[in-house]
């Protein structure tokens, strides 16, 4: 391939796009490789299920069949993800040195992130929340990373990415880089890193069909917790991939009388019970994915029901585990502590629901978002976030050392933030 860089960057998720976006502020020279397709967001049920429901390739199950999702496209699980900006858990990274304290507050200043406005949270998210204070729950709105001039009342479009520009995704940073001269390759494949005296020579990658080579002083791998474990287990790194989290959750459902809901942001409040490990918000989901969960579970008497429902996620901090297998695959089983957190998070979401009046209570199977841990700091990385190879650095939720058990998008933002000054001094 044709050009000369000063970092290669992998990946176009929230640390993938922020590194690159701050070294190309910075002037350096900037390739960006994205295995996703940088197709505009239509907010579509068939785009939705092609960059987050294809078997093997962003879906993936587990042999308890559990379904772990992901976005493989521009932007990566941003696109599907509900911009909520949760704090970092400082402690965990001051343990290992690493304090993300100003790069948070300087991304609280540059983005849009607050709670949402009272005309934006819907009605079933409303009715959750007043329910949920009522039993004296300490159910709140979360801040989320929202143009909420942009936002519409009584839409669906947030799983399926926002096609009106309203939530953040990582693609504004991706834009912000190639207006600074970053080049980005979309429907590209990093296939292995080529090593040489002990640092990365040259990145190995095909695209339409054709194999490519290129090569940089820098190297960030940012492809996300299960896409770089296969990109340095071919480069020679094995010690990755094993011991991880992915945030499972089981969305419990009432239906209520009513309601007239089934559009509006989801996530909109909720409460995170840090002592219990699990953390419960509003879920409305689009009617076709509702379909598809209440399916799964021979819920076929609620399909029809899906505009008077009242949904609460409980998702839970795991516990470390498992392994990423040679092909691709997870395999991961949840442990007695996992079904017990799930299982008293359900139950306060139960309790919620019977206070709001809902009938014909159900919850859905096992799913998992946010795998991480898959390349520790500590252990894979130091706590510049550099490799054994002093060129090539990781900036994806796979470093995140240890489960959290919360949306890490914030997070991922700081630490990339913290290391494009590090690689700029």
């Amino acid at each position: 391939m044709q050009g000369k860089f000063d970092a290669i960057v992998i990946g176009s998720g929230p640390g993938g796009a922020t590194v690159a976006r701050e070294l190309s502020r910075r002037e350096a020279r900037v390739l960006i490789l994205e295995r996703g397709s940088s197709v505009e967001i239509r907010g579509t049920m068939l785009q939705s299920m092609a960059m987050g429901l294809v078997p093997g390739r962003n879906l993936l199950v587990t042999e308890e069949l559990l379904m772990l999702i992901r976005a493989t496209i521009l932007g990566g699980s941003s696109i599907m993800a509900y911009a909520t900006a949760f704090e970092p858990p400082y402690a965990m990274f001051e343990r290992h040195g690493i304090d993300l304290k100003r790069d948070v507050e300087d991304t609280k200043r540059e983005l849009p992130i607050a709670p949402l406005a009272d005309e934006l949270i819907g009605p079933a998210a409303r009715r959750i929340m007043q329910n949920a204070k009522d039993l004296g729950y300490a159910w709140a709105k979360l801040p989320k990373i929202v143009n909420q001039e942009k936002c519409l009342p009584d839409c669906d479009k947030c799983t399926m990415g926002c096609p009106h520009g309203a939530k953040w995704n990582a693609r504004v940073y991706i834009a912000e880089a190639c207006a600074q001269g970053a080049t980005l390759l979309t429907d590209a494949t990093v296939t292995r890193l080529g090593i040489r005296d002990g640092r990365v020579d040259c990145v190995d990658f095909s695209k339409d069909g054709a194999k490519h080579r290129v090569s940089a002083p820098l190297v960030i791998l940012s492809a996300g917790g299960i896409g770089t474990p296969p990109i340095l287990r071919a480069s020679g790194v094995t010690n990755v991939g094993n011991d991880f989290f992915f945030d499972p959750l089981v969305i419990v459902n009432g239906t209520v009388d009513n309601l007239h809901g089934g559009k509006e942001f989801p996530m909109a409040a909720g409460m995170y019970d840090a002592a219990e490990g699990y953390l419960l918000t509003d879920l409305t989901w689009p009617r076709w994915l509702y379909t598809v969960f209440t399916t799964e579970v021979f819920r076929f008497d609620r399909i029809a029901s899906h505009s008077n429902t009242l949904s609460i996620m409980v998702k839970i901090k795991d516990d470390l585990g498992g392994r990423l297998t040679a092909r691709g695959g997870v395999s991961k089983r949840l442990t007695e502590k996992d079904r017990t957190r799930l299982a008293r998070g359900a139950d306060v979401a139960r309790k919620i629901l019977k206070q709001a009046g809902a009938q014909h209570v159900f919850q859905t199977w096992y799913t998992a978002v946010h795998p991480g841990g898959t390349a520790k700091i500590g252990d894979v990385v130091d706590s510049n976030l550099r490799s054994r190879l002093e060129n090539l650095y990781v900036c994806d939720c796979s470093v995140i050392p240890e489960s959290w058990g919360l949306p890490p998008t914030l997070t991922i933002i700081a630490l990339a933030r913290r290391l494009a000054r590090h690689l700029a001094q």
